[in-house]
């Protein structure tokens, strides 16, 4: 089963790498987050996900100072894969 990755726009990188570690990957904008396993963002995520930021059942990751690669390990660590 794929697990579904919701990425902020202008994060190409981080989206290729994703699917070609395996994730499904999809854009932030508009989107329900209620199949997303993760969201992926530039920053903290406030500007994007507003003021539930913090309470979001799905781990965050701030993508901002890492490469792709350690996106991709973070996310894969804290999904248990």
């Amino acid at each position: 089963m794929y697990k579904k990755i919701a990425v902020e726009e202008g994060l190409t990188n981080i989206s290729e790498a994703l699917q070609a570690a395996g994730f499904q990957t999809s854009s932030l904008d508009g989107q329900t987050l209620e199949n997303v396993r993760a969201v992926v963002v530039k920053g903290d995520g406030a500007g994007v996900l507003g003021q539930d930021a913090n309470n979001f059942k799905v781990p965050v990751i701030n993508a901002a100072g890492r490469s792709a690669e350690e996106v991709v390990d973070v996310l894969r660590d804290r999904l248990g894969e």
